[in-house]
């Protein structure tokens, strides 16, 4: 309610509002203004800022844009000197008052009401699981004389050569053995406790923290599910937050899918489930305990994985976690627990704790955009009964090659991924929930990312060319 942000900035003595949106990419951008000039108008009238400095958005000639802060997003900021209060925004175009089509944001919540307009469901919930990796530091070049990446972790297995000042303590995981050791193997275990600590002072629950299965600093915090654009909302603050605690402790971290070569990389598994009147419509006596709604929305994922893959997979460097080895989800398939297939239904005891797991996404994926793609896809195989066909329930990574080819993958790079989109978008523009013109604007911002890797020289290069 904008009376209690209004009573908040009293409250705490507030010198500060920060305003905060997020871009097309998943970056938030913010503007602040002095705690004195914010009055009740801001919900009504917003704030005015420049919508052709974000990459992909307006023309200089009709740049013009409005925040519309939402009062039910108002946390005090835990970082900041002077007392701040944050308020995640929705991008309005004044030409018409309209949430802007380009606006992440407001595109999840048009998805919101689609789906209550088709009458399936009240609800969509989600509840993504973010792994992230922390390093102690991380330099890198690029130029005309050449490029490199240097990675600095005390947990690394290549760091038991190194001499530290104090001695090394020679603690740390093996390659692929980061999976649950205690400390001092696990040397991250306070900094993770700290961003916990501070996300439930931000109203975010927190359910569990752990060290992931790569040596050199992978970690996992795995927070509450909640509706899809508060839970997008949520993973905004805790990209927010896991950086800004990193870097308290001298330290960075990153949701680089793939940072280390030779180790696993980090994924941003998504739960989800369709609720309507207070009942979980997945829950059910079929498969694995799912109704035959669950296994539709599976299907409707299944047959728009490829196109999926562009916005839940939206770099360059997505597609080096995605390759066979490491545990990554490459096989679009679907199964009761098995942790091999892109889409996995996960062992619950209760009715309400049904769901489906996506399991191909990475935590570089704007939730927005994600979230609402992944319940069109849904959607569309519930509206037109799609089956996923039999559920795969052996270790698809070890299947023979016969078997093996038989078995769709997940796209191998984003430039598939974005003419996957380009061809199959029809079931996103339904309800104007995705325009075209926004699906046009987001590959071609994605083109210029696959035409800068293209055409810039990699170290690899020279190793398998330069005595040719």
């Amino acid at each position: 309610m904008v009376a209690d942000a209004l009573k908040m900035i009293q409250d705490h003595e507030v010198k500060f509002v920060d305003l905060r949106f997020t871009d097309t990419v998943g970056k938030e951008h913010h503007v602040t203004v002095p705690a004195h000039t914010f009055t009740a108008d801001k919900f009504e009238d917003g704030h005015p800022f420049d919508g052709s400095s974000i990459a992909g958005w307006k023309n200089i000639h009709a740049s013009d844009m409005l925040l519309m802060p939402d009062p039910d997003t108002a946390v005090l900021d835990p970082f900041m000197e002077e007392t701040t209060l944050l308020l995640t925004c929705d991008v309005v175009d004044p030409s018409d008052g309209q949430g802007y089509n380009r606006d992440p944001r407001s595109l999840a919540k048009r998805g919101e009401t689609y789906l209550k307009s088709t009458g399936i469901g009240d609800t969509a919930y989600f509840g993504p699981e973010l792994e992230f990796f922390i390093f102690d530091s991380v330099r890198w070049h690029a130029d005309m004389a050449g490029c490199f990446v240097k990675i600095e972790s005390e947990e690394a297995a290549w760091s038991s050569k190194k001499r530290y000042e104090g001695g090394n303590v020679g603690h740390r995981p093996a390659v692929k053995g980061g999976y649950f050791p205690v400390p001092p193997v696990d040397s991250l275990h306070d900094i993770r406790s700290a961003m916990c600590m501070i996300l439930e002072e931000l109203g975010i629950p927190v359910e569990v923290h752990h060290h992931e299965v790569a040596n050199a600093g992978q970690c996992e915090i795995g927070t509450r599910f909640n509706s899809l654009v508060k839970r997008a909302d949520w993973n905004q603050v805790m990209k927010y937050v896991i950086h800004n605690v990193a870097l308290s402790y001298g330290k960075t971290a990153t949701f680089m899918p793939k940072p280390i070569v030779g180790d696993n990389g980090s994924g941003m598994h998504v739960h989800q489930s369709i609720w309507k009147d207070g009942k979980n419509l997945f829950a059910g006596n079929g498969y694995a305990g799912m109704s035959e709604m669950a296994l539709h929305y599976i299907g409707g994922v299944i047959k728009h994985a490829k196109a999926l893959n562009a916005f839940a997979n939206p770099g360059t460097n997505s597609y080096k976690r995605l390759v066979s080895g490491f545990e990554a989800p490459i096989n679009i398939a679907y199964s009761a627990s098995n942790r091999s297939a892109a889409v996995r239904i996960p062992y619950a005891s209760s009715p309400n704790h049904r769901r489906i797991e996506i399991r191909f996404p990475d935590p570089t994926a704007n939730p927005y955009l994600t979230f609402t793609a992944l319940l069109m896809a849904g959607l569309d195989g519930v509206q037109n009964k799609i089956h996923p066909g039999e559920p795969m329930d052996k270790n698809l990574y070890d299947l023979p090659p016969e078997e093996a080819s038989r078995v769709p993958n997940t796209c191998a790079s984003l430039e598939e991924a974005l003419e996957h989109l380009d061809q199959d978008r029809e079931f996103l523009t339904r309800g104007g929930v995705f325009s075209n013109d926004m699906i046009d604007g987001f590959i071609a911002l994605k083109t210029d990312e696959v035409a800068m890797l293209r055409t810039t020289t990699h170290p690899v290069e020279f190793a398998l060319y330069y005595s040719l």
